[in-house]
């Protein structure tokens, strides 16, 4: 089984991600919604390559987690405190958000924001404004996730910061290529002809599943990808979130009757960016995920920008070892 970290500074070191290692990581994915390969070469080249040599692993995966036709918050001057009740401009003279929300959000739809941490409502909306509601308020940062509650933004599935990213992959050593929001097979056609033209055909493509559009080609998206992602922060951003584990026991299901490798991924011990143990619940999930045939599970707050990385590796891997033997 595999078990994945995210790069961020918690773990941006030698001896951590040594650590890392010699609890049970097999590998680590680079989240370029934040940054670029470019940035993260001397890291990679000079941290993690050395770190899983010294523990034994020069079979390492590196995971390389691109944009896509993700929607994120533009670049903010400060972190901007939103409580409920407050009004908030969104996009010209306000805060930054892609054109594809301007143009397709109306009065009386949502927004939602960080993984629905924040979540507006338009209560004017042009081509280039929306006037919001805070619904549901907290910190609004930089690059956050975005959501146009019940809508699908048309937007190409590689940008050209992708491209860019995946001209370095092979020297950098990636492995992996994680394909957020997956709508349907042209999707992963494009990602895999683009891999071919940069002698990168090797490469194994895991879907992410974070849509509803995902959702409904998902029997087209298994038989296209190398292996499936149950995203559980996007993808709960699209339903309630009581419908949510039904659907991700649904894709799981259809996986296993594939043949088909998933990875489980999202808040698997979200508590543990604060907390040095986790909750009762997130390890039932962890467990549970196990059971039901996830072939790998991967952190992402936790590491990368938690308080207890390496603990929280312990515990998603001792947690999953427990269920392996029970199965």
């Amino acid at each position: 089984m595999e078990f994945y970290a995210t790069l961020g500074d918690p773990c941006a070191k030698r001896e951590v991600l040594e650590k890392l290692f010699r609890a049970g990581m097999t590998g680590i994915r680079v989240n370029l919604s934040h940054t670029s390969l470019a940035k993260c070469a001397p890291i990679l080249e000079e941290l993690y390559w050395p770190a899983a040599r010294a523990a034994g692993r020069p079979d390492a995966h590196l995971i390389l987690d691109l944009q896509g036709p993700e929607l994120r918050v533009g670049e903010l001057p400060r972190t901007l405190p939103l409580r409920e009740g407050d009004e908030l401009l969104l996009g010209d003279g306000g805060v930054p958000i892609p054109q594809g929300i301007l143009q397709t959000a109306r009065r009386g739809q949502q927004i939602s924001i960080d993984d629905g941490a924040l979540l507006l409502d338009v209560k004017r909306a042009s081509p280039t404004v929306l006037l919001c509601r805070v619904v549901r308020g907290g910190p609004l940062l930089s690059r956050k996730s975005l959501s146009l509650l019940g809508a699908e933004i048309d937007t190409p599935p590689l940008t050209s910061d992708d491209v860019e990213n995946l001209s370095r992959a092979r020297s950098c050593g990636v492995t992996h290529i994680l394909q957020p929001f997956v709508r349907n097979r042209q999707d992963i056609d494009v990602l895999r002809d683009t891999l071919a033209v940069l002698g990168l055909g090797r490469l194994q493509i895991i879907a992410k599943i974070e849509n509803s559009q995902g959702c409904s080609h998902l029997d087209e998206i298994i038989g296209a990808a190398d292996q499936i992602c149950i995203a559980r922060g996007d993808l709960g951003n699209t339903m309630p979130l009581w419908k949510l584990p039904g659907i991700q026991k649904d894709i799981a299901s259809r996986c296993r009757a594939a043949g088909r490798e998933f990875c489980l991924v999202t808040q698997l011990l979200w508590s543990m960016e604060q907390r040095p143990v986790p909750t009762r619940a997130e390890v039932s999930d962890i467990y549970n995920g196990v059971l039901d045939g996830a072939s790998s599970l991967m952190l992402t707050g936790e590491t990368a920008a938690g308080k207890w990385p390496v603990q929280a590796m312990e515990y998603l891997v001792r947690t999953a070892n427990e269920a392996l033997n029970a199965i």
